[in-house]
């Protein structure tokens, strides 16, 4: 998941109050052609890069193919190389996946440029949604260019089916777990002035990505890998989806693209089975036409009133789903920086706090942060110096202290 509910209500308001509250609140489409305006404007055109060449005979990790490219609205000197590079899907079976290399401005400290391994929130789910397509890698000032003016080196995945051949296993902690690791060496294979050494944060969906990296590295033991940062992580699919299933049109379409996820992972589930009323009859156009804001611009004009089944989360591919997304039991590697904003309306606090004490009751070692007043996309934006803060400390060699007695 991406941006909040509330953001987009309030949208609007921004506009009449000038360009601080506009700050705060980014505007949002008043109509589908407005949105799939502004989707037009920021879109980058699909290059050879992002075609799949064979896999056989590389591994996970290898660098497929690279490229430069200065069509990004990046800060100043901010260098820019996108990527292509051999993963896994959620099963372990060998894709292709996309994504930029973003190199700070100035000359590389010794030991190369520390690396942060970014992990974006929801984009869509269609291959034209990659944030390597889009001018702002879809977060622009909201965290992204901030880190990279910090002095780190971004590596930037797309995830599996988003720039390349599909589909996109989207909110599946176990595929996007895997775009994130295996970026780290193709990373360091295009750009030699990388470090060993890396974290990684991500928001929303990456925030769930971000958890799942952390759970990797349990038994991987990256001696390179520093810590994660979760923010606003997607958690407890089933009240997360129940509760945007209440919400009527302010949610429904992250619905439509979650049936569009686990149609991905078993393609015998039809989404059919999940969707009903106007959930159902936009899934296909949400799903292939346009990314989140389309998506978004969508579902303005529908009605009020239920656009889940009554018997939803009964359906056996939704289940196992359910299953593999789980955090907060498996133990984790390294240091894990959680997040959360208290007034976020698209992950609510209540169910990120809840998942926080079940993986302290379960003795996960994890630093628990919260902000009053933060909606969802606020929440990235209004934490990352504190982020940075923690990750400096990460790369120090500072000691990390979990706070479970006070989550």
């Amino acid at each position: 998941m991406h941006r909040s509910i509330a953001a987009l209500v309030a949208g609007a308001l921004a506009l009449a109050l000038g360009a601080h509250a506009a700050e705060e609140v980014p505007p949002m489409p008043r109509s589908l052609a407005e949105a799939m305006q502004w989707e037009k404007a920021d879109a980058l055109p699909r290059t050879a890069l992002y075609e799949t060449p064979a896999l056989k005979g590389t591994q996970p990790g290898a660098l497929l193919k690279q490229e430069q490219s200065s069509a990004y609205s990046v800060p100043a000197g901010v260098g820019t190389i996108r990527i292509l590079y051999h993963s896994l899907d959620a099963g372990g079976r060998d894709v292709a996946t996309s994504g930029v290399v973003l190199i700070p401005s100035g000359h590389a400290p010794a030991g190369g440029w520390p690396i942060i391994a970014w992990a974006h929130g929801t984009s869509g789910v269609a291959r034209r949604c990659a944030p390597s397509l889009e001018k702002d890698m879809e977060y622009g000032e909201e965290g992204l260019w901030p880190m990279v003016r910090a002095g780190f080196a971004i590596v930037a995945t797309d995830y599996h089916g988003l720039g390349t051949q599909g589909p996109h296993q989207y909110v599946n902690k176990i595929a996007q777990g895997h775009d994130v690791i295996y970026s780290i060496p193709a990373a360091r294979a295009a750009v030699p002035s990388l470090g060993r050494r890396w974290v990684v944060v991500g928001h929303s969906q990456g925030g769930l990505a971000a958890w799942s990296v952390a759970e990797m590295q349990a038994s991987l033991h990256d001696p390179d890998y520093l810590g994660a940062v979760s923010v606003a992580g997607a958690a407890d699919l089933r009240r997360l989806l129940g509760g945007m299933s209440t919400a009527g049109k302010d949610a429904a379409y992250y619905l439509d693209y979650m049936a569009y996820a686990i149609h991905a992972l078993d393609p015998s589930f039809r989404p059919a089975a999940m969707l009903r009323g106007p959930a159902l009859e936009r899934y296909a156009a949400v799903t292939t036409q346009g990314c989140w804001y389309y998506a978004y611009a969508s579902f303005l004009d529908i009605p009020e009133g239920p656009v889940l089944k009554a018997d939803w989360d009964q359906q056996p591919a939704v289940q196992s789903l359910m299953r593999t997304d789980e955090i907060g039991v498996q133990p984790v590697g390294g240091p894990l920086r959680v997040v959360a904003g208290e007034a976020d309306a698209t992950v609510p606090f209540p169910i990120l706090k809840d998942t926080v004490q079940k993986a302290c009751r379960n003795k996960i070692a994890l630093e628990f942060r919260s902000y009053p007043g933060l909606d969802h996309d606020p929440t990235m934006a209004k934490s990352t110096p504190d982020n940075l803060t923690w990750i400096r400390e990460r790369f120090a060699g500072a000691p990390f202290h979990s706070n479970c007695a006070g989550s």
